[in-house]
């Protein structure tokens, strides 16, 4: 996936957030409903989130140093994170809030057509930014389904905007709803019934956002496809017998660590060995051109029930299980 793509996306949802916000607190104030108001601030949080994603997105590229010897990537994830704390505090709580104070304290929509036209602009620009979003995930989420991408991808920025954008587009439904009912009633509670439902739709979002930022600011590993083509790679090189040990992990959303041991002929020369790691690294880097940090060590394989000495309990160090974490 591209960070350029998600970067689109990004700012075709700020453009779309500038322009709903305005024109959604011009009709709170004509109209005085609660429904419009928690979209008016939801749209302001959203237009914060674009920018702190593009802050995040900046300064993620500073070079490595020696405080951060894999760079400054794990940024985006950071500023991830704390859009969807945003989204759930500014957005969700203070919609259920508003609406719940509506439905407590009613009151009469006033200048309803202002209400109905600046939501149905506001569905219009909703809905072009959800199609660039839509559009850049095409471009990224190969087989997967919409749903499998955001949890499976190690970029934060598409997932962010496609789930503020469909949220934003239901909100807006709702919205619509609520303010529709309160002007065919006459009752001003199903205006914060409206609002309640944008807020309880925002905190279910935020929530599941938060976790996926979370998971990555934890570290990921490599998705499956790139596990298989990078053990492809090493095992297809000359002088490679087979990997016994891979760990992978992502310092950022576009750059991968890769250590692994790999079993070499127990009669090569040390030229022979760094000849081998070396073409190694190179079919490594140029299947997965994310694999920006490699560490190759390299070792004879032996079977799992041959021993350095049998009478030792020393076991030679390739002998673990395959699925011990630690290299040595």
């Amino acid at each position: 996936m591209s960070t350029e793509g998600g970067m689109r996306a990004v700012i075709a949802a700020l453009l779309a957030n500038l322009g709903i916000a305005v024109s959604k607190f011009a009709a709170f104030a004509f109209t005085g409903s609660s429904s419009l108001l928690t979209e008016a601030i939801h749209s302001v949080a959203d237009s914060g989130n674009q920018i702190l994603l593009l802050i995040g997105n900046k300064r993620s590229k500073r070079p490595a140093d020696d405080h951060h010897n894999f760079g400054y990537g794990r940024r985006r994830y950071v500023y991830g994170f704390v859009v969807a704390i945003i989204l759930f505090l500014v957005g969700g709580v203070f919609s259920l809030y508003e609406g719940f104070h509506k439905f407590t304290h009613p009151e009469q929509v006033r200048d309803a057509w202002i209400a109905f036209l600046v939501l149905g602009v506001a569905i219009v620009l909703e809905a072009f930014s959800f199609r660039t979003a839509l559009r850049e995930t095409a471009h990224a989420k190969g087989r997967r389904s919409y749903l499998g991408f955001v949890r499976d991808t190690r970029q934060p920025e598409l997932p962010v905007i496609l789930l503020e954008d469909a949220g934003a587009l239901v909100g807006l439904m709702l919205a619509l709803v609520g303010v529709s009912m309160a002007v065919l009633t006459g009752d001003g509670r199903w205006d914060g019934i409206g609002a309640m439902g944008v807020g309880l739709l925002l905190v279910v979002i935020a929530i599941f956002l938060s976790m996926e930022m979370a998971a990555m600011l934890v570290g990921e590993s490599a998705l499956p496809e790139d596990v298989v083509a990078i053990t492809a790679a090493l095992e297809g090189s000359a002088g490679v017998e087979r990997v016994i040990h891979l760990r992978t992990v992502h310092v950022g959303p576009d750059d991968l660590l890769v250590a692994a041991k790999i079993a070499i002929r127990g009669s090569a020369t040390g030229a022979e060995i760094a000849r081998d790691i070396n073409r190694a690294e190179q079919a490594l880097r140029a299947a997965v051109p994310s694999a920006r940090y490699v560490f190759l060590e390299p070792d004879v394989f032996l079977e799992p029930d041959v021993f350095l000495d049998p009478g030792s309990d020393e076991r030679a160090p390739d002998e673990r299980a395959p699925d011990h974490p630690g290299f040595g």
